[in-house]
């Protein structure tokens, strides 16, 4: 039997934000081991600790989706750092499939910076097909400066700024269409402006999440398209976010940028977590 805890992260009260499950011990086993356990949990991402390579660091980790394993995700990253922490201050280092992973924790409030910069990819994204996609009008796409494109740090996603936040909250996967947009990136970030930063949401339905109440590293890839969008001063930028609004399970993401001569320095992603349920499980085929 593993023992597993259950947080929700990106917010400071239960039953809101995003549930994330950590699994403990797992240097044991196997990839497929790890995905069964997390097709049982079926949260939006599980994360498993294990003894870290580098004996520097905190653990290493691997995360998963209820049908995939991804290299770097952003709520995974705050809610394993904070249970490990166990209340502390200070830093520690999570060794993810991405790279190493620094988290600062103050507080109770923790901050990672995004193990690789986030580029936008080539690509032209049609705002007509990002309308037909989400149900909504080709009017209702893009605000400003901001255009659907896409953008990778490790994961990639679909960007889909909407005019405001009634385009949002319309906004829905549309089968063939939304299988048409989102193609090899399966998964679709949109945000619209709200007070002095934004709320967003996120649809991976291939992935097994048909929405996402808070989404870490989308969040940390969005400052290529806001850089884009000359969203971005020359310096340090603090955003507020909120996702998981229209699912009844509002979050808060913290987004701080540093730009550097018109670059990315550095991105950094921060929130809070609450631990809400604790076990053990077995291990698959055991």
């Amino acid at each position: 039997m593993l023992e597993f805890f259950v947080y929700d992260v990106f917010t400071d009260r239960a039953f809101s934000g995003n549930p994330l499950a950590v699994v403990m011990g797992a240097d044991a086993l196997s990839g497929a081991q790890m995905q069964a356990i997390a097709r049982q949990f079926n949260l939006s991402e599980t994360i498993f600790v294990m003894a870290p390579r580098d004996p520097a660091h905190a653990a290493r980790v691997r995360i998963f989706l209820p049908l995939a394993e991804i290299p770097f995700a952003g709520h995974p990253t705050i809610g394993c750092a904070l249970h490990l922490a166990g209340g502390a201050d200070g830093a520690l280092v999570l060794e993810e499939e991405a790279g190493p992973v620094p988290v600062q924790i103050a507080s109770g409030l923790a901050e990672f910076a995004a193990p690789v910069l986030p580029v936008l990819s080539p690509e032209v994204v049609a705002p007509e097909a990002v309308a037909a996609g989400l149900g909504l009008e080709a009017v209702q796409v893009g605000f400003g400066a901001h255009r659907p494109c896409i953008a990778h740090a490790g994961p990639g996603f679909v960007f889909a700024p909407l005019r405001d936040l009634a385009a949002l909250a319309g906004a829905r996967p549309r089968g063939a269409a939304f299988d048409a947009l989102t193609g090899e990136i399966a998964k679709l970030y949109c945000y619209a402006p709200e007070g002095a930063g934004f709320r967003a949401r996120m649809f991976a339905p291939a992935n097994g999440v048909t929405e996402d109440p808070a989404t870490g590293s989308a969040t940390a890839v969005l400052a290529a398209p806001l850089l884009a969008a000359g969203a971005l001063a020359e310096g340090e930028t603090r955003l507020p976010l909120r996702q998981g609004v229209e699912m009844g399970r509002p979050a808060e993401l913290g987004l701080r940028i540093t730009v550097t001569d018109g670059r990315l320095a550095q991105v950094c992603v921060s929130g809070r977590a609450v631990r809400v349920a604790e076990g053990r499980i077995r291990v698959p085929g055991a």
